[in-house]
């Protein structure tokens, strides 16, 4: 009896059309059937494929004798015999002979049949061990990395209904696996771009090539509030045979990449809209104009409508009151909008003057001298914000949302506040918002308060000096440090010599000494304009060098002047000081046990030549070491060569463990004249 011996009877299922598989087919299942004799009645093609022996040779023969080894014979008969007699089935390993003379391990299932006659007979279900095996191996594997996956895993029909989910894809879209089942691709996914979704697992059913790791953003069910990213792959399914079953996709939730990626863009936008406000805000010395470099740079990636309100007594360089609960008199000084607003309407034009009372925000702002942050802005919001009812409606009508004063402060004083609103931008103001409008307002209003002195008529030279002057800290990490201003004793004329003092990151500190070449209210404003300048590229970190081929670039646009410059940063973690020089005079530096010196540094031409690139050298600040910076009216005159000036300077430094203070009044008093015609920046540093 062959296979072809049992034609299907009336068989009720879809019949398989040619060439296509199963499982069956893949681990090639052999069924035969024995007579209560043990012999062969029953042979498929695939027992021939695996024992060996076509139909013709199995039919009639006994199943032992044919495939068994003689020694493993006495067990199969008494299991033989044992299944036909209880009916109950057996299922094992089994070792067996192939035709060829080989032995190969074999699954078994034995049970006993009866026909519809009482007639007995052994059916006997076989494949190969190592197969199954492996074919088991392969499905736990799949069913644990299909549960236990962290990516959501799903399975698709090709008409894209569900016909698998994953416990992973359930706690990524917050919709119970059976809730999957049965429905299209489109009634779960939170994404706005479904159709594109769609089209694309279309596509990869038709070519059978996958798409990978296609990014999509949306909100899904479990957290509605909030932005979430998938990266999804997708791949078609077939059978062995080549015929399409459907789809596969994987999800995985890149939330935290796509949050950490914004915050980063956000970040480096900030930090260059930082560096362009470095060098964009501050360009002049002019109030209005550095105020409204201020709004115009805030307005756009920042805010919607910016404007600088400054207080009009520190415009008129009065001096402030304390602050207290009563009105405060502005003086609207630039108004910028991203876009064309009603907003503006609602704001003081600038050169308006307008008195606030109490209890409106930007007058908190200013009395408190901290930011105000209004999240989202209410009705009694923009009451508090305008400047009347009608401005209030105005504002209504605009969509201000959301609101954030900080103060303008310079040197401890609050000259007034920079005011921002949104409208198109649909995020609040937050406090990464108030920090960054922090720095732009710090940065502005040191050179707004640069400006109005400038601006301002000075009695005397040493008033304005000292005002554009740092107040700097005595001690800096590993230094302790000393400076002094000295006018020149025989004019009024206001100089251009400074220093400054300028923490950076990692502890370090920028030590700087300038002097613009001449005197008078021009020399003064260059000083401050590229006091303000060096501030700024000193906060980028650059190289000393670079640092002057900025400056150099900035002066080379000044009409008419020459600048000297020295810039130094010490490390102390390095005890390096790395200093670059523009033509200025050279530090002295003096250690104890050992005779002062000058550091030979390659001068470099002075800032305003143009072209010309700036090299750095580095020294070694030992504990105790004294480096002194000074400009040239410490140590020129008419009388004296300047190596002989110089070295009576460093006869002053024979102490380098005397007091920093002692050392700057000695150095003064014992190089400068009365009749000297040029001030003196002085500047001492002691490594501790």
């Amino acid at each position: 009896m062959t296979a072809e011996s049992f034609p299907p009877d009336g068989d009720p299922y879809e019949s398989e059309p040619p060439g296509r598989t199963s499982l069956l087919d893949v681990l090639s299942v052999a069924a035969l059937v024995l007579d209560t004799d043990g012999r062969i009645v029953f042979w498929t093609p695939q027992a021939e494929e695996l024992f060996g022996y076509s139909a013709a040779e199995a039919l009639g023969r006994p199943a032992a004798r044919l495939i068994v080894h003689p020694e493993h014979l006495q067990a199969v008969v008494q299991l033989f015999a044992e299944v036909m007699e209880t009916g109950r089935s057996w299922a094992g390993a089994f070792p067996v002979r192939h035709k060829d003379g080989s032995t190969r391990v074999m699954e078994f299932r034995n049970m006993r049949l009866l026909d519809d006659l009482g007639d007995v007979y052994a059916l006997g279900l076989a494949a190969d061990h190592s197969l199954l095996q492996r074919v088991e191996t392969d499905l736990a594997l799949c069913e644990r990395l299909i549960n236990q996956s962290p990516i959501g895993l799903a399975l698709l029909d090709p008409d894209l209904r569900y016909l698998l989910v994953n416990p992973a894809l359930e706690r990524i879209d917050g919709i119970p696996a059976e809730d999957h089942l049965g429905r299209r691709l489109r009634e779960t996914l939170p994404f706005p771009d479904v159709d594109t979704v769609e089209s694309a697992l279309r596509q990869v059913l038709t070519t059978g090539t996958p798409l990978l790791d296609q990014y999509h953003v949306g909100r899904p069910r479990s957290d509605p509030e909030h932005e979430h990213a998938w990266s999804l792959s997708f791949y078609r399914l077939e059978d062995p045979g080549g015929r399409v079953l459907g789809a596969a996709t994987s999800v995985v939730d890149v939330t935290e990449r796509h949050r950490a990626a914004a915050e980063a863009d956000r970040a480096r936008r900030r930090l260059t809209l930082i560096a362009h406000a470095s060098i964009r805000v501050g360009t002049s010395l002019e109030v209005e104009q550095t105020a409204a470099e201020l709004a115009e740079i805030a307005a756009g990636e920042l805010a919607d409508v910016a404007a600088v309100d400054i207080l009009d007594a520190a415009l008129a360089c009065r001096r402030v009151r304390k602050p207290d609960n009563g009105p405060e008199l502005f003086r609207a000084l630039a108004l910028r909008a991203a876009h064309p607003t009603v907003a503006l309407r609602a704001a003081d034009a600038p050169g308006d003057l307008a008195s606030y009372d109490g209890d409106r925000l930007v007058t908190l702002c200013v009395h408190t001298g901290r930011p105000i942050l209004v999240r989202q802005v209410g009705p009694q919001d923009l009451r508090r914000i305008a400047r009347d009812a009608e401005a209030a409606e105005l504002l209504a009508c605009s969509g201000v949302h959301s609101y954030l004063a900080v103060p303008l402060i310079a040197h401890g004083e609050v000259l007034g506040a920079l005011d921002l609103k949104r409208t198109r931008n649909p995020a609040p103001f937050d406090d990464d918002d108030v920090v960054l409008a922090g720095e732009l307002a710090s940065r502005a209003a040191i050179a707004i308060d640069n400006a109005r002195w400038f601006q301002s008529v000075r009695n005397t030279s040493l008033t304005l000096q000292r005002s554009l002057l740092p107040d700097h800290a005595p001690h800096h990490t590993g230094l302790e440090l000393a400076s002094r201003y000295q006018p020149a004793q025989a004019t009024s004329e206001v100089g251009g010599d400074w220093y400054d003092v300028i923490p950076l990151t990692g502890d370090k500190t920028a030590l700087v000494v300038g002097d613009v070449m001449g005197n008078g209210i021009d020399a003064a404003a260059t000083m401050g304009r590229l006091r303000t300048a060096t501030c700024a590229y000193a906060d980028l970190d650059l190289d000393p060098g670079e640092v002057l081929q900025h400056l150099d670039k900035i002066t080379c646009d000044l009409e008419h002047y020459i600048v000297t410059c020295l810039y130094a940063v010490f490390d102390p973690h390095t005890r390096q000081c790395r200093m670059a020089n523009a033509g200025h005079m050279p530090p002295a530096l003096a250690r104890p046990g050992e005779a002062p010196i000058l550091l030979d540094l390659p001068s470099g031409a002075p800032l305003g030549v143009g072209g010309v690139r700036f090299e750095t050298a580095a020294t070694e600040l030992r504990p105790g070491d004294l480096l002194v910076l000074y400009t040239d009216g410490l140590v020129e005159t008419r009388q004296h060569s300047i190596d002989d000036r110089l070295h009576a300077l460093l006869g002053f430094l024979d102490a380098p463990e005397r007091p920093l203070e002692e050392t700057c009044d000695l150095l003064l008093y014992g190089l400068r004249h009365a009749d000297d015609h040029d001030d003196v920046a002085l500047l001492v540093a002691r490594a501790v």
